[in-house]
C-alpha cells in the first residue's frame, strides 16, 4: 500500500503559497448600496494586524491554529458541510492547501508533478476546482450494484411451476493506491462493509486486484484473478459518472470478460494482473481449457453507497419492497 505522506517539491510548495491569499479577499461591492459594510475574516496565518472581534462563542473557544487543525482532518465532503456553517468557516475552508491534499492522495498513482501539470492547464491553479471537475474514484465507501433474475421453481403437487426472484449484489471497494477489493454475493450491504478491507479472512471470499483511472476521460479499467486449479481472471471496463458535479457516486458497467490464465503468468504478475491482462481482446484467452466470455447479464449500473450510510441504505430492503432494478 502507498503512504499517504507525500512530498512536495520545494519550488512548486513556494508558487503554491503565492496563490493562496486570492482565496480570502471578500468583495462584496453591492452590499455598499445599503450601507452595510462586511469585514473580511482573516484566515489563520493572515497578516492583518486590526483586532477583530467575533460575537460567535465557538470562535471565541476555539482559536483559529485549532479551527485549521480540525478542519485538516476531515475528509473533502466533510469540508464542503462545514462551509455551509457560517461565513467564516466557509472562506477557512477554501484554503487550498485542504484541497491540494486532498487531490494529491485521490490521485496519488499520476504522480505530483503530473498533477501539478494538470492543475495548472485545465483548472486555473485552482485544487477545489480540480476536485470538483476531475473525475475520480470515490474510497469513503463501497459501490454496489443490484441484480436479479427469475429462476423457475420446481413443482410439488401443484399444477403451476413456481418462480423464484433471485437477488445478488457486486461490491467494489476501491483504495488510492491503485488496488481495489471485489465481491460477488447474496449479502446484505451492512453485513458486507463489516469485512470489506485487506484485513478480511479467505473465508469471506474477497478478491484483490489493480484498476487504472484514464487522464484523458472517466473511463476505469480493472482486473480480479479468481485463483484456484483453474486461475481466471476477471476484466472489468466502468465508466464514472455523478448525480452532481464532484459526486462520482455512479458507475456504468461497460464490459465483464472472464478469460483463462496459465500458472507461468501468474506466478510472475500476481500482484499487477492488470498490467498482465492490458491489451488483450475481449476472446482473448491463455489457457485452452477456459475460455474467454463476455457476460450480458447482471451489468446494472454501480450505486455509491458512503460507509455511515450502510446501515440504512435502500439496498439493504428484501426483493419483495424494493424496486428490482436500482436507477443509476
Amino acid at each position: 500500500m502507498t503512504s499517504d505522506a507525500l512530498t512536495i517539491p520545494s519550488e512548486l510548495e513556494s508558487a503554491l503559497r503565492l496563490r493562496t491569499v486570492q482565496y480570502f479577499i471578500t468583495k462584496r461591492p453591492w452590499l455598499d448600496l445599503y450601507g452595510v459594510h462586511v469585514r473580511p475574516v482573516p484566515p489563520f496565518g493572515s497578516t492583518s494586524r486590526k483586532p477583530h472581534f467575533d460575537p460567535a462563542l465557538i470562535h471565541r473557544c476555539l482559536p483559529d491554529e485549532l479551527l485549521f487543525e480540525v478542519f485538516a482532518r476531515m475528509m473533502p465532503y466533510d469540508l464542503g458541510r462545514a462551509a455551509c456553517v457560517c461565513r467564516k468557516w466557509r472562506y477557512t475552508v477554501r484554503n487550498p492547501m485542504f484541497w491540494r491534499n486532498a487531490c494529491l492522495k485521490a490521485w496519488q498513482t499520476a504522480g505530483v508533478i503530473e498533477n501539478y501539470k494538470i492543475l495548472q492547464s485545465k483548472y486555473d491553479g485552482s485544487w477545489r476546482k480540480m476536485w470538483l471537475l476531475r473525475s475520480r474514484v470515490r474510497t469513503d465507501g463501497l459501490y454496489v450494484s443490484r441484480n436479479t433474475y427469475i429462476r423457475a421453481g420446481i413443482a410439488e403437487w401443484k399444477i403451476t411451476n413456481p418462480v423464484h426472484i433471485v437477488c445478488y449484489y457486486r461490491y467494489i471497494r476501491f483504495y488510492p493506491s491503485g488496488r481495489f477489493l471485489y465481491k460477488n454475493s447474496s449479502q446484505k450491504l451492512k453485513d458486507v462493509a463489516k469485512y470489506m478491507n485487506f484485513k478480511a479472512s479467505k473465508s469471506e471470499n474477497l478478491y484483490k486486484g489493480t484498476y487504472t483511472l484514464s487522464m484523458s476521460d472517466d473511463k476505469i479499467e480493472a482486473a480480479v484473478l479468481y485463483p484456484g486449479t483453474r486461475p481466471t481472471v476477471l476484466r472489468i471496463r466502468l465508466r464514472l459518472r455523478g448525480t452532481a458535479i464532484g459526486a462520482n457516486n455512479r458507475m456504468d458497467l461497460l464490459s465483464l470478460v472472464t478469460s483463462g490464465v496459465n500458472d507461468e503468468e501468474i506466478s510472475s504478475t500476481e500482484e499487477d494482473i492488470l498490467g498482465l491482462v492490458e491489451g488483450w481482446e475481449d476472446d482473448e484467452t491463455h489457457n485452452p481449457d477456459i475460455p474467454a466470455v463476455s457476460h450480458k447479464r447482471g451489468m446494472t449500473a454501480f450505486v455509491f453507497v458512503p460507509f455511515e450510510e450502510v446501515d440504512e441504505s435502500v439496498l439493504n430492503l428484501p426483493p419483495e419492497k424494493m424496486d428490482y432494478y436500482v436507477t443509476g
